[in-house]
């Protein structure tokens, strides 16, 4: 074998390791990408889970807001890539317990039930103002001693949690908004920060307060993270007081 020609072999080895070892790096990468994705959601491949969605508040027939349906196929693209499958549910047919499967629910205590439960068992220090309040409570979100209040259109906020009741169980991830595009924010905020979310808690439990501004000008898009009240929301307010 001359020198040309060894050298043309020895560069065609070079090229298929190094190739080879970017493939199998890419794969690894991905593949642990996706593992973490799984954990955080509770959706290993071939499992399923609800998505628990709403009444629009002022419709007189049930229907659901067209944001909230946006909030799901926020939700849907992560569950396809875990390779889950979706249940569809309204609020007041769900009839499981927590745990037993993923669970992604939608809304404020105003429009859904479910959340009025997760709320009280869960998140005891958690108190969400209804539409029927007056002014200045309405639709506010209390969390210990701070509120975060509703100004339409301006300032808008959502209540985003990952509640577990223990080890090996799955997670319901409670979107809790003060208005429909706020519930379609904090979905996307889900959608967008899941791998730091990840990596911050580490499949605990979490919750956190996202504020929404100026809906009316940039739709969903301007959502940013307000506080993390993981601890306040887990304490009874009357044992925070």
């Amino acid at each position: 074998m001359n020198d040309d020609l060894r050298n043309i072999v020895l560069g065609v080895v070079a090229t298929a390791v190094s190739g080879g070892f970017g493939w199998f790096s890419r794969t690894f990468l991905w593949r642990r990408a996706l593992r973490r994705k799984q954990a955080l959601f509770g959706l290993p491949a071939g499992s399923d889970c609800l998505f628990v969605v709403n009444r629009k508040p002022d419709a007189d027939a049930w229907s659901v807001h067209r944001n909230d349906a946006f909030a799901l196929l926020e939700i849907s693209a992560l569950i396809k890539d875990c390779g889950a499958t979706l249940q569809l549910v309204s609020h007041d047919e769900v009839r499981q317990g927590i745990g037993e499967r993923t669970e992604f629910c939608v809304g404020g205590p105003s429009s859904n039930t479910r959340t009025v439960a997760h709320l009280s068992s869960m998140l005891p220090g958690v108190r969400i103002g209804t539409f029927e309040e007056p002014e200045p409570d309405r639709l506010a979100i209390h969390v210990g001693t701070e509120i975060y209040r509703y100004d339409k259109g301006q300032a808008e906020h959502v209540l985003l949690a990952r509640l577990t009741t223990g080890p090996g169980t799955r997670p319901v991830f409670l979107i809790s908004g003060q208005t429909a595009i706020s519930n379609q924010a904090g979905a996307r905020y889900l959608a967008r920060n899941h791998r730091e979310l990840a990596r911050k808690y580490r499949g605990d439990s979490f919750c956190i307060v996202l504020k929404v501004t100026n809906s009316d000008a940039y739709g969903p898009d301007v959502a940013e993270l307000v506080a993390d009240v993981t601890g306040p929301a887990r304490t009874p307010a009357a044992a925070a007081v």
